[in-house]
């Protein structure tokens, strides 16, 4: 079995998943939403150039199927969560899109059925099963930062704007985009930006 794999990204699929350029060997892996961006950040933060995704190994009758997670935690979040019936890697990967395991061991914690049926694919019974069922499943895991309050809107066309749209469109949740521009605090209306995409970035890669 795959438990990880580091290199270089070079096909990002408009299906979720990207191609992971190991040693010349090129692996098809399926991502939650920001993966990439988090795992880019870590390595960065690192000083490396390659990225390391942990890998989850799922094995059918006709596939074999790579997951792969900026984290640990993210990944041990994705193998409780297909252990729960009715909920399968497409769906887990959905939840995890929304939310890392943190934020949803909080989830779970305070029973919020309405945050997980938020999230497509998930309806009110999976929502009440995945409260029921992971309730004691996701302790270990670390608890989610409470999040700092967001920033006031900004006008159109502001360095916020611009900021939250290059953090997004590295596969940031908006919800982590806004959590760094927050503790970026007044320093996002007179920086640079490149400097504030650099230390954003480091933030979010803590």
């Amino acid at each position: 079995m795959i438990g990880r794999l580091t290199g270089r990204v070079v096909e990002e699929g408009d299906d979720g998943t990207v191609v992971l350029d190991v040693g010349g060997v090129g692996y098809e892996v399926a991502v939650p939403l920001g993966a990439v961006g988090r795992a880019r950040g870590l390595a960065a933060a690192a000083g490396a150039d390659a990225i390391t995704l942990f890998v989850h190994t799922h094995v059918r009758e006709d596939a074999l199927l790579l997951y792969g997670f900026a984290t640990r935690e993210d990944r041990t979040a994705f193998r409780v969560l297909i252990g729960v019936s009715s909920v399968g890697p497409k769906i887990a990967v959905g939840i995890l899109s929304a939310l890392a395991a943190g934020d949803l061991a909080a989830v779970i914690a305070r029973r919020e059925t309405a945050r997980l049926t938020a999230i497509p694919g998930v309806g009110k019974k999976t929502a009440e099963r995945l409260v029921l069922e992971l309730k004691d499943k996701l302790v270990g895991l670390p608890s989610a930062a409470p999040s700092p309050a967001a920033p006031p809107p900004a006008a159109t066309g502001s360095q916020q704007d611009l900021l939250h749209s290059a953090l997004t469109r590295m596969g940031y949740r908006p919800a982590e985009a806004e959590r760094a521009i927050a503790a970026l605090g007044a320093r996002v209306d007179s920086a640079p930006l490149g400097d504030l995409v650099r230390d954003a970035l480091a933030l979010l890669s803590k």
